[in-house]
């Protein structure tokens, strides 16, 4: 029997839905986490269900035995292995796309999130865009080169990820001289959210300038003094429990709302069920910022292996130099705290410990997460539980199902 569709939901609870192009949508937007967190199974159930759907672009050769087994056998000094490695991961993005869009059945949207630092960046812009996939999101940098990049097609939708007034107005300059402006804009809170934070420092997190009541209208009278308002969506990301918090953010601008961590503990997301325990169980105060390798801040749980890292840092920093070439043969991102000696980044790589995570393993995983009590608390459940709830006044937050 097929479910009773969500966006009759909407307005009994005093929301609008998003309008996107021709497209009537929940107000709410699954964010793309990888390595591998958001594959095709978690954006093609929540695209199945009304909602906006994410694939994380970044290394989804490992949900495919087959792919990993084409680099296995090449030592990390072969010249081939990144090639091997690069062209196993479009690959496995084309498949994940074609298997979230067999799940979401011609419902919903379907996105993917390409990271601006990633050295794949392009590639997999290209991938995505061939696939036919109806959005691409950009964060982890400025995406100024992605009208160029997706100019052949003008019916995708280019969304970029910025977290003040500024970078946004920076960013559509730009845009508007290639005559493409964003399709949508996602506004993330570094204060709140989870993984790579949309901020210049760890010290930075905190900045009046990120709150949604100062960064929300001032993006909504910049889209109103150009003459678009009403076709640029706003999704703010990060803080979100509530159907009571999609209320207040409607209130201040937003069209729409993004969660990255809520859609991790559901029974759908491709992760190991004990990354979704780690994240379910922890609180605020196991939370801790720290720069990533990619030069950018970041949050995470306080894990075994992050505590360990953590506390060799310093000397880490200390003895930073130039690599001639990546340790793991990846070359992952276009500038590597680790690989490039960049005093003041992390000093470890980032793929080996998002994939350890990946895989539930504690002792070496890093594990992303944003701040805040869950929508259930510690309890796992399903993309439709989770929306039911999230479309449901009056629930208060961590209340079983």
């Amino acid at each position: 029997m097929t479910p009773t569709p969500l966006l009759d939901r909407v307005q009994a609870a005093g929301l609008r839905p998003m309008h996107l192009g021709s497209r009537e949508l929940l107000p709410i937007v699954q964010g793309g986490m990888g390595v591998g967190i958001s594959a095709h199974r978690l954006a093609g159930s929540v695209a199945a269900q009304g909602a906006w759907g994410t694939i994380a672009s970044v290394d989804l050769r490992r949900h495919h035995p087959d792919l990993m087994a084409r680099s296995e056998g090449l030592s990390d000094a072969d010249e081939r292995k990144k090639d091997v490695i690069q062209q196993a991961n479009q690959e496995a993005l084309a498949r994940e796309i074609r298997q979230a869009r067999a799940l979401a059945g011609g419902r919903g949207l379907l996105a993917v999130n390409v990271m601006r630092a990633v050295s794949d960046y392009a590639a997999s812009v290209r991938t995505a865009l061939q696939e036919g996939i109806d959005a691409l999101v950009v964060g982890a940098g400025l995406p100024l080169d992605l009208p160029e990049l997706a100019q052949d097609h003008p019916d995708t939708a280019l969304v970029p990820i910025l977290s003040d007034a500024r970078g946004v107005a920076l960013l559509w300059k730009k845009w508007e001289r290639r005559q493409r402006l964003p399709s949508a804009i996602v506004i993330e809170h570094p204060a709140h959210a989870a993984g790579h934070l949309g901020a210049a420092k760890v010290a930075d997190l905190g900045d009046a300038r990120f709150e949604f009541e100062t960064v929300l209208p001032a993006v909504r009278q910049l889209i109103r003094d150009a003459g678009m308002e009403g076709r640029v969506p706003l999704i703010a990301a990060g803080g979100v429990r509530c159907c009571e918090d999609i209320q207040r953010l409607q209130s201040l601008g937003a069209d729409a709302v993004q969660l990255g961590t809520a859609f991790v503990v559901t029974e759908e997301c491709d992760a190991h069920p004990h990354f979704k325990q780690v994240l379910a169980q922890a609180r605020d105060e196991d939370l801790v910022e720290f720069t990533s390798v990619a030069g950018l801040p970041a949050r995470a749980v306080m894990t075994p292996w992050l505590k360990k890292y953590l506390k060799a840092e310093e000397r880490l920093q200390a003895v930073v130099q130039l690599k001639q070439r990546c340790t793991m043969a990846f070359d992952c991102l276009s500038q590597c705290g680790l690989r490039d000696g960049l005093k003041g980044w992390g000093q470890f790589c980032i793929d080996q410990r998002l994939a350890a995570a990946l895989r539930g393993d504690m002792a070496k995983g890093l594990f992303f997460r944003g701040r805040g009590a869950l929508p259930f608390g510690s309890q796992i459940t399903s993309v439709r539980q989770l929306l039911e709830r999230l479309l449901t006044p009056g629930v208060p937050v961590g209340t079983p199902a």
